[in-house]
Order: C-alpha cells, then structure tokens, then sequence
C-alpha cells in the first residue's frame, strides 16, 4: 500500500501529525491541568497572583508561535521546528518536575517554575503553528476534506488533551502537594513518546497531494538564528520574572501582547507582493482572529477559575470509590486500541511498537506501584478531572460534526457564521452556571452537574469554532505566508489567554479559597467595566456579556466577510 493511501478518505500522513499532536497536547494539557492548583497549594501563592501567572504563561505560549512560523518559513522547515519544538518543551516539562521536587524550597522551586515554563514557551512556539501548517499541506486548496482533516486533527488535540488530566492529575491532584511533581513528569514522558513517534516516521508518511515531501528545511542556520533564538529564550524568562525583579504590579506581558496582535497585522499587509485578493483574505483573518479573543477569554477559564472553581465551590463526593487499579485497566485498554489504531505505522519497524508500548507499561506501573502517591482509592473527584469533560465530548462529537459539515456541503455556513455560533454557545455556557450559583451561598457546594453542562455547551461551541479557524487560516492563506499567518492566528490565542488569567483573578474574595467568604468584609469588591464582582454570580455575567456581545456582532457581519473570502467558504 503506497504512503499516499488513505485511511477513511485521507492521507496517512494526517494521522502521524494527529499521533504527534495528541501525545503533545497529552503533555500541554497534562501540565495546565494541575499547574493553578500546583501554585496555590504547593507554593502557596496567592489565587490572584497564580492567575495572573497562569495567563502570562498560556498567552506567551500563543505568543512565539511568531518566533516559531518566521524560522520555519525560511529557515528551519516545519520537520526541523517540530523536532527542536518538542525537545525544548520535554526539557521545560522535566523542569518542572524538578520545581515540584523541591516545592518546599520555595525560592529555589519557583526558580525552576519560571525555567521550565520558559522552556515550554519557546518549544511550544516552533511546534505549534507548524504541526497545523503541515496538516493543510497534505491536501491542495480545492479539496473537500479539508475540514474534515482538521476537524480529525482536532480529535488527535482532544484525545490527548482527555486523558492527560486523568493521569497527571491524577498523580498531582491527590491533596498532598508533593505528589504534584509526578503529574509533571507524566507530561514529560508524553512529549517524548510525541518526538520520538514524529522523527522516526516523518520521512515515510508526510508527504503533499502530488507525493511530494513537505515541510523540509528551506536553507542552512546561521549564527544570526541561533542567536535569535537564544535572545527570545532570555527575554521570555525576563518577562515570567518581571514583576519580581522590579518588584511591580505592572504587567508588562499583557501589553506586549495587546501591541503584537495589534502591530502584526500592519508588517503583514505591507508587503508589496500580495495582491488584492490576498490582501482581502488576510484582513478576514485578522478580523476573524479579534473576535476569537472573546470566545478563548471566556473558553479558557477552564484552566484557571473555573479549576478553583471546582476545587473550592463544587460537590466532588461520588457514590463509588476511584480505585487506582479501575484507572489502570481503562488506561491500558485505551493504549491497546491506540496502538491497534495506528498499527500500520508499525509495518516497517515493530520495535517501535514495543517502545512506545514499554513507555506505556513504565508510566502505568508508576501510578499504580509508587509509594510516594497516596492511595488512589477514593470518592472524591479531583478538580483537575473536570477538565476531562472538554475533550471527552469533542472525542465524541467531533466525528458527527465533521459528518454534518461534509453533508451539507456548499449550504453549510460559512466561516464567519460558524465562529459566531460558537461565540453565542459559550455565553450559554455561562448562562447555565450562573443559574446555579445564583443566590448560593458561598459555603454550599453545587452539584457538579452544574459544571459538567457548562463543559459539554462550551465543548459544542468550540467545535463550530476552532477547527474552522484553523481550516479557515489554511485555506485564506498565501502558501509563502503559511506558517507566519498561523502563527498571526495563534496572537489572537495569545491575547485571549493572557486576558483569560487577568478575568480571572476577578474571582470574588475570599471564593475559590476552601469554599468560604473568609475575607469579604476586609477586601474591596472587584470591578471589571464599573462591574462590582461580589458574588460567583457577579463573576460568571462578565463572561456572558462579553461572549454574547461579541458573538451578535459577528453574525452581524458575517455576509461582508464572507465576500472578502472571495468564494472560499
């Protein structure tokens, strides 16, 4: 069979890039799933302050997507970028295992907090845009299944994504802060299965519609890369280390953020071979990326507040006991029909098999046998497992939306509805958990259903929303600005980030911090827009206004955008 044969009508080089992706989103999400909770429990850090951290981290990770898509394009390719993107991120992941080593020294474990995230933002930035770049690759501009190849990618994302906080939180989320460093470095065995799986196989599957290899390197590195490189690493552990060093409130990422989403589009614009039509369709983009900011601000509490949220405020106590031994059968199981799925990577090289397999075993054993984890017997959920629900119902759905988008054809909405959609979705998202907490006091815990609901409607809307901007990106792109517009699209992620962990830090006083009102008579109100923030309630409308406002004023104007796209849908 040649390499070019599909599998369900697509290349097979997609599902080597959804393998990668979903072992790197294994260890992103793996690590976000415990890293609020890792900072507010371990290293005592005040819940304001580890949101503000958590945003700069997760908006500077969708920030050097730049750095990444400007070295692949003329330097590095995307097979270079991926590899060395991969290697950094490990190296950050084991960092902070270190950090969760020494957690009781806490100038020295914070020292290496600020490393190893500095590490996983810059891999990140040469991993990210490339590894969506290459997926639009495979396919030329005119093919049909497109969306549906990106919507399959986003399966890869989620898979990975759903059963990371299982494992890592169930490692580091156990109530015992010294047990967080065993979910760190479940991420970084993650992101060295992903590496490992992409170089051995990259040469024998990644190829274009006419066979053709893509994503090589464009030309030799100079010294003037590598000290680019080297530059942005120091001015991004500069940036983490900010407000310590001069010892401010003033946050100087949030602002370096807002400009390069702002300015970026102008370098873009500017250049003189791009055509009119070209120039129309980068403007959609950068339209389209603006409104993104609303829906991931808004989507991206799920890591931050809501994770405190769920800690603090929700009813986690269930029926039956969580045994340890229950979670390594399922894990098991799920690595079998993995490996059973993806065999005919395996034709040519079975050891390879046996590897990933042996890395599978090594982790299982670690969290059944440990004796530094506590027993893993239990009838409380953890609140890192919530942020299982998200990818679970993606894994799901995607498949039936990819279905329905497919069935309709040319009379599926365009792009711009489509993201409208999801923008209105998750304003009803929170719609549904301010119902539930509306006139709760803040020491009785709602039931979880509560937060499951929000999950599941969000998860819909990330669906009419997320693949399609990245199809979208794909598709309006120049192919010589591919990867820099992809990494432009990721700014808008960026931003959204950074403004999610600022929104976040409006968590009422006192909520969030063991379920009780201890502090609300001593601490000022928040305010967001003149809004005072008193209650759960109070904090859930800022997200409902700004998503909803948002989402009216795309389906507004969707039709004017979808004329600049210039028949592409």
């Amino acid at each position: 069979m040649s390499t070019q044969s599909a599998q369900q009508g697509h290349p097979r080089g997609l599902y080597l890039l959804f393998f990668t992706e979903m072992w790197e989103r294994f260890s992103y999400y793996g690590m976000r799933a415990i890293f609020i909770l890792f900072m507010t429990k371990a290293l005592l850090i005040a819940t304001d302050e580890a949101s503000i951290i958590y945003g700069s981290y997760t908006g500077l990770v969708y920030l050097t997507p730049l750095l990444g898509g400007y070295l692949a394009d003329r330097y590095w390719g995307n097979r270079k970028s991926i590899f060395l993107g991969g290697i950094i991120m490990a190296i950050g992941q084991f960092m902070m295992f270190l950090s969760g080593s020494f957690y009781s020294e806490k100038a020295l474990a914070i020292t290496l907090m600020w490393s190893g995230l500095t590490f996983l933002i810059i891999g990140n930035g040469f991993f990210k845009p490339n590894i969506s770049t290459m997926v639009g690759q495979l396919y030329t501009k005119e093919d049909n299944r497109v969306d549906g190849a990106f919507t399959i990618f986003y399966m890869g994302i989620n898979l990975g994504a759903f059963f990371s906080p299982l494992i890592c939180g169930g490692l580091g989320d156990t109530g015992n802060p010294a047990d967080f460093k065993w979910g760190f470095l479940a991420a970084c065995i993650g992101m060295i299965i992903s590496v490992i799986s992409f170089e051995l196989l990259k040469n024998k599957h990644l190829q274009g519609p006419n066979n053709e290899s893509i994503g090589i390197q464009v030309k030799k590195t100079d010294l003037k890369v590598i000290g680019l490189v080297i530059a942005s690493t120091a001015f991004v552990f500069f940036l983490m280390n900010f407000k310590q060093i001069f010892e401010t409130n003033f946050d100087i990422t949030f602002y370096l953020i807002v400009a390069a989403f702002f300015l970026s589009p102008f370098a873009i614009i500017q250049d003189k071979s791009i055509t009119k039509i070209e120039r129309d369709r980068i403007i959609v983009i950068f339209i389209l990326a603006f409104f993104v900011i609303f829906f991931w601000s808004a989507f991206e509490q799920a890591g931050a507040s809501l994770t405190v949220f769920a800690d603090a405020n929700v009813d986690r106590n269930v029926p039956l006991a969580i045994n340890k031994y229950i979670i390594v059968l399922a894990l098991a199981a799920l690595g079998f029909y993995l490996m059973k799925f993806f065999e005919w990577f395996f034709e040519w090289k079975k050891n390879i098999h046996l590897t990933i397999a042996a890395v599978i075993a090594v982790v299982l054993v670690l969290l059944t046998f440990t004796g530094h984890i506590h027993s893993f017997s239990q009838d409380v959920i953890p609140a890192s497992w919530f942020q299982s629900v998200n990818p679970l119902v993606i894994v799901i759905f995607a498949p039936i939306m990819s279905w329905v988008w497919t069935k309709m054809g040319d009379k599926q909405p365009s792009s711009p509805t489509k993201m409208a959609i999801g923008l209105l979705l998750v304003a009803l998202g929170y719609v549904v958990i301010a119902f539930g907490v509306k006139g709760v006091d803040s020491t009785i815990k709602i039931s979880m259903m509560w937060l499951v609901s929000l999950y599941f409607i969000h998860t819909i809307g990330e669906l009419c929303l997320s693949p399609i901007g990245l199809s979208m990106v794909s598709k309006l792109s120049p192919l010589r600005f591919s990867s820099l517009l992809m990494g432009t699209w990721f700014l808008a992620n960026a931003l959204a980030n950074k403004l999610a962990g600022t929104l976040s830090s409006l968590l009422p006083a006192g909520l969030g911090e063991g379920g009780a009102d201890t502090v609300a008579e001593v601490v000022a109100p928040k305010s967001f827009l003149g809004m005072q923030i008193v209650t759960l309630y109070d904090f859930f409308w800022v997200f409902i206004i700004l998503a909803g406002v948002a989402s009216l004023i795309l389906f507004g104007l969707s039709k004017t955008l979808q004329k600049m796209m210039h028949g592409i849908h």
